[in-house]
């Protein structure tokens, strides 16, 4: 078996109380390596089309990446996978902190779960003793919580937990999956999935170790990128910092151009502030939708108030930094608060998508809302995105009327008022009156409230609620969201990301992006895919490894490659390992297919996302965009039907998925 893998994976019948291991050959490995590529054979081999996701028949998985444990850096990223609740089709999420290696040094790549069990249980992998354990004692105890006593009942070192908080046992659409004392896996729903099985909690404390093929070439290579990462800034780099600034300020007031982001800069940014970083600047440029993407942040949320909840402002209760697994960069923090105040003394600082989504959508500027909404949602385990996103529409729809102070018990759901957002989070986690309804998200609240033109400032794309990037402000988002298997997602490719990762050095048949470039040449719809596949492909294959989204991105190439071969023994070159990420990507996205999705009619995003009707001031004022080409290019590069979504035969072939041309191009 090649260095890297642990060859294996482990499989728990919940409903029969068993599990057994299962070898895997290395050829599997080389056609899908680990990660979720593992997942995603697994599952459309395993699991018949229709499942229900919440039903005992559905499964569930926990996946490591194969660089994972061996030396490589910003590998600490382990993926939860299996069938979305939210979206229907395909599901994925992945969190850093320290549960990644301990799946490995537990002996296995992934550990899958299927059936459901008759009351709470979790899982104990303590050396080679192998339980299920009843954890009727822990179901409604918070994930935090669980986690602390669930260490304690180990009686072992190195213990790591990953946990369902209230908002899965209560069935929450919105739910997650946490370990690390708040980290989430957060997106697809897949606590949900978790809780419908009654597993409370993964307990890992195993020592096997990780081989790697050529251990002294592996240290080579990381300790070259190491030497690096913590060089000075190139100057130009450093002169374009102030530069950036600048013009940033210029772009709010519509000026006709924009600026290349550079990576060094970000990495900067990332480890002095972590995302937090950017709240300020984004509600700015228009980055940050706000008021549930009907307004402008530099009218609406003025940069006095975005302040008020960025950089500075947050790591102000920073005590220490936070390093996930193998990170060299630390873009995290651990809070040190009041108890009496917060009513805990420590927490996870929160991160841009937390703030923006409780702060300029909701136009709330209190930061102590946020970190107290922060650290409920990281207990329960509830999606900051979903929750926040389906909060900000609950707004609006009690701002038009759909809804009353009478359904919402009192609470007024007007602009700003980020108690009453608070408090509604907290109905949503128990499923309580209004929060009943808005607890699986929007698309879901829409059906329940019989009201589908509420669709219109329902902000989801096919049941998944969009992140607080604007497409408006960056189509590669809107593509993104539109195009890939698991939709609505800002952590997988965007023009931002284009352009932190270099991918206009790096390929000479994607248009060259100069420091400064035309308004024009940002929004025109021509020659976008080819880009956009490059990028998404990288981070499909950094997301296999167990990769970090920004180690790709802070201004040096990540040797992926040369970790890849040195930890498996291998001689694969860049593009065959990007076919292997094609073929992960394809997959994932033929799952849609075989479940009835057609993501070009079903993952749309609504309207207003994409400027229709545009905004009338700030500065994405006027902006309009032609999704429809956009996304229908990058599918044609990825040789996927560019009106549909749907892989053609053609290439299924060429990648080697002979079982899914029979799947979904069957005779007849």
């Amino acid at each position: 078996m090649a260095g890297g893998f642990m060859g294996k994976i482990l499989w728990v019948d919940l409903s029969e109380g068993k599990w057994w291991e299962e070898k895997l050959p290395e050829n599997f490995y080389r056609n899908f390596l680990g990660g979720y590529g593992l997942g995603a054979r697994i599952i459309w081999e395993r699991q018949s089309a229709g499942v229900d996701p919440l039903s005992p028949e559905a499964i569930f998985g926990l996946t490591a990446g194969v660089l994972t444990g061996t030396g490589a850096l910003f590998v600490g990223r382990y993926t939860a996978v299996g069938k979305s609740p939210l979206t229907g089709g395909w599901g994925d999420a992945n969190s850093g902190g320290y549960f990644a290696p301990a799946i490995k040094q537990a002996g296995y790549d992934a550990i899958f779960f299927k059936g459901k069990a008759e009351k709470p249980v979790y899982l104990a992998i303590i050396g080679d003793n192998i339980e299920l354990r009843d954890a009727s004692h822990l179901w409604g105890v918070d994930a935090v919580e669980t986690e602390k006593r669930l260490k304690e009942e180990a009686g072992a070192k190195r213990v790591q937990v990953a946990a369902i908080g209230q908002a899965a046992e209560n069935g929450c659409l919105i739910s997650g999956i946490v370990t690390d004392r708040g980290r989430i896996a957060a997106r697809s729903g897949l606590g949900a999935v978790m809780g419908s099985k009654n597993l409370k909690a993964v307990v890992l404390s195993g020592r096997t170790r990780i081989n790697v093929a050529d251990r002294k070439k592996m240290t080579e290579v990381t300790r070259e990128y190491m030497k690096k990462f913590e060089g000075k800034m190139p100057l130009e780099a450093l002169l374009k910092g102030p530069v950036l600034r600048f013009l940033a300020r210029l772009l709010s007031r519509k000026l006709p151009f924009g600026v290349r982001q550079e990576g060094w800069q970000w990495k900067a940014v990332l480890k002095r502030y972590g995302t937090s970083g950017i709240v300020g600047l984004s509600a700015l440029n228009g980055d940050l939708p706000v008021k549930n993407w009907s307004g402008a942040g530099v009218v609406d949320f003025p940069i006095p108030r975005a302040r008020k909840i960025s950089d500075d402002a947050v790591i102000a209760f920073e005590k220490e930094k936070y390093n996930c697994y193998s990170c060299p960069l630390g873009c995290g923090g651990i809070y040190e608060l009041s108890k009496e105040k917060y009513g805990f003394e420590e927490s996870h600082k929160p991160e841009y998508e937390t703030l923006s989504v409780f702060g300029g959508l909701i136009l709330n500027d209190d930061i102590d809302v946020i970190i107290r909404a922060n650290e409920l949602a990281n207990r329960a385990g509830i999606d900051t995105i979903s929750a926040g996103e389906t909060i900000a529409f609950a707004f609006e729809a009690y701002e038009r009327g759909y809804i009353t102070k009478t359904d919402t018990d009192g609470l007024e759901l007007v602009w700003g008022n980020g108690e009453a957002a608070y408090k509604l989070l907290e109905k949503m986690i128990r499923r309580e009156g209004i929060g009943d309804i808005l607890a699986d998200g929007i698309k879901k609240a829409i059906e329940k409230l019989g009201k589908p033109e509420m669709g219109e400032f329902g902000m989801h794309a096919g049941g998944q609620e969009l992140p607080m990037h604007d497409p408006r402000y960056d189509p590669g988002y809107g593509i993104g969201y539109e195009s890939e298997p698991t939709p609505g997602r800002h952590t997988i490719v965007s023009y931002t990301y284009q352009e932190l990762m270099a991918i206009y050095k790096k390929y000479k048949d994607v248009p060259k992006e100069p420091p400064l470039y035309s308004i024009k040449f940002k929004y025109s719809t021509e020659n976008k895919g080819k880009g956009q596949m490059y990028a998404s492909l990288w981070q499909e294959l950094n997301s296999i490894c167990g990769g970090c989204l920004f180690g790709i991105q802070v201004g040096l190439e990540l040797p992926l490659v040369k970790w890849l071969n040195a930890v498996t023994g291998w001689d694969l070159s860049e593009e065959e390992y990007l076919g292997i990420a094609k073929r992960v990507k394809t997959l994932r996205q033929a799952f849609n297919a075989r479940e009835g999705i057609v993501p070009g009619r079903d993952f749309r995003i609504p309207p207003r996302a994409k400027g229709d009707p545009p905004l009338k001031y700030g500065p994405l004022a006027g902006v309009k965009l032609d999704m429809n080409r956009l996304v229908g290019e990058f599918w044609e590069e990825m040789g996927w039907n560019p009106e549909t979504g749907i892989p053609e035969k053609k290439i299924l072939e060429e990648l080697g998925l002979n079982d899914v041309v029979d799947a979904l191009y069957k005779e007849g």
